[in-house]
């Protein structure tokens, strides 16, 4: 269930979050996307929509609260860094179009 904010807290104090069709338009623009006067008015709820989650969001109580980095606990299983594949330059250069110097060879690009 969500908290409601105490008076004069910061969270209180902030203005409610809405875009209006002025800046749903802007947007659009802005992204290059055509959108019709009907599809203007749909964006605009959904919008004001998603921004009152967000703000439902900051209501929430989070003091006390570590952030987490996961959300399950979880080891690293670590391994031995042995190199396994080593000393193999001439087999795999044995695959390039073109070698040259125990390099691949790749033509110039750029005059």
């Amino acid at each position: 269930m969500a908290q409601r904010l105490k008076a004069g807290s910061p969270a209180a104090s902030r203005a409610s979050m809405s875009v209006d069709t002025n800046i749903v338009r802007k947007i659009a623009s802005l992204a290059r996307i055509a959108v019709s006067d009907g599809e203007v008015e749909a964006m605009t709820g959904e919008l004001n929509n998603i921004l009152g989650w967000v703000e439902q969001l900051g209501e929430v109580d989070t003091d006390g609260i570590e952030p987490l980095h996961t959300v399950i606990p979880n080891q690293l299983r670590l391994r031995d860094d042995v190199i396994t594949d080593g000393n193999i330059r001439d087999k795999v250069l044995a695959n390039a179009p073109q070698a040259e110097h125990g390099f691949f060879a790749v033509p110039k690009v750029i005059e």
